[in-house]
C-alpha cells in the first residue's frame, strides 16, 4: 500500500479502506495442565514505531540513540523508525533524509524494504512540497519493487508517483502512473479516486464518472471519493446526484475541511427545484 502512515491531499485538487479480518476459528480447547503459548515481545523497531503514535518527540530520541550505536545495515530500522517519528512531527525535510539513509543503509537483498523505505522518503518530500525530489525518490522505489518481485507494491507506489507527476505538470505521466496502479492493486480506491480526479481535470467526464463509482464500490464511505463524485455529477449536469453526493460528505466528515468544501459546492448549486404537480 501507498504508506498509510502518511497523509497526504489527493492530486492538486479536491478530490481504502482495509479490507475487513477473516474470522477468527474457534479455539481449540486445550488438555488441562497445558500452558497457553505467549506471544513473543514486540521487536525493538516495533517498540519505537508504537511509540511514534503516542510521544513522537521521545521516540526520535530514542531513534537517534540506536541510530547512533548501530553499525552497517544495522541502521536502517533505528533510521525508519527516525523517519516516521519525524514525519509525526511534520518535520518532512528531516524525515525524507532519515528515510533515504535507512534507505541507503539497508542490505542490498532486502529490495522490497529498500522499496518501501524509498516510498516513504517520496512520501515526505511531496508532503514538503518538493515534487522532483519525491519523484526520484519513487521512481527508483519503484524499480526496487519490481526488482524484488513485488508488483502489487509497484503499483501502489505509482499512486504516489501520479502524485508527483501531477504537482510537475506532467498529467499524461501521471495518468500512465495511475493506469499501472489500476491494473496492479485494483481493489486500491486511492488509484481509482485519483484517477477520477485526473480524468475530470482533463475533461474526460466519462472516464471519470466510471472511475468514481468504482472508488465508490471499494470505499462507499470515503468522504473524499463523495466530493469527487459530487464535483463530477455537477459537471455533467446532474445536479441531484451531486447533492446527495455533497451531502453524504458533510454527514461523513463533519466539521471537517471536506464538509466545508462540499458545503461550499451545495450553495453554488443552490436549492434543489420543487417537484412540479
Amino acid at each position: 500500500m501507498p504508506l498509510a502512515a502518511l497523509l497526504f491531499l489527493p492530486l492538486a485538487l479536491q478530490a481504502g479502506n482495509a479490507p475487513p479480518l477473516p474470522r477468527a476459528p474457534l479455539e481449540i480447547p486445550r488438555r488441562k495442565g497445558e500452558a497457553k503459548a505467549e506471544a513473543p515481545p514486540p521487536s525493538r523497531l516495533q517498540q519505537c514505531l508504537d511509540l511514534t503514535r503516542t510521544a513522537p518527540v521521545a521516540a526520535a530520541v530514542q531513534a537517534r540513540g540506536w541510530l547512533d550505536a548501530a553499525k552497517g545495515s544495522a541502521r536502517a530500522e533505528p533510521g525508519r523508525c527516525l523517519g516516521v517519528a519525524l514525519s509525526a512531527q511534520e518535520q518532512w525535510d528531516d524525515a525524507m533524509a532519515a528515510f533515504l539513509a535507512a534507505r541507503d543503509a539497508s542490505a542490498a537483498n532486502e529490495r522490497v524494504e529498500i522499496a518501501r523505505l524509498g516510498g516513504m522518503a517520496g512520501n515526505a518530500a511531496l508532503a514538503a512540497g518538493k515534487p522532483d525530489m519525491a519523484l526520484a525518490a519513487l521512481d527508483r522505489a519503484h524499480g526496487d519493487a519490481l526488482g524484488a518481485g513485488d508488483a502489487a507494491l509497484a503499483a501502489l507506489l505509482s499512486i504516489d508517483r501520479a502524485r508527483a507527476l501531477v504537482a510537475l505538470g506532467r498529467d499524461g505521466d501521471a495518468a500512465a502512473a495511475l493506469a499501472e496502479a489500476r491494473s496492479g492493486a485494483p481493489a486500491e480506491a486511492q488509484g481509482w479516486l485519483l484517477s477520477a480526479t485526473l480524468s475530470r481535470r482533463q475533461g474526460k467526464l466519462g472516464e471519470a464518472q466510471t472511475q468514481i463509482q468504482q472508488a465508490a464500490t471499494l470505499a462507499p464511505l470515503d468522504p473524499e471519493v463523495g466530493l469527487e463524485a459530487g464535483v463530477i455529477a455537477a459537471l455533467g449536469g446532474r445536479d441531484e446526484a451531486a447533492r446527495k453526493s455533497f451531502t453524504s460528505v458533510i454527514h461523513a466528515a463533519p466539521g471537517s475541511d471536506l464538509a466545508r468544501r462540499a458545503q461550499q459546492y451545495l450553495d453554488q448549486l443552490g436549492p434543489a427545484a420543487a417537484p412540479s404537480r
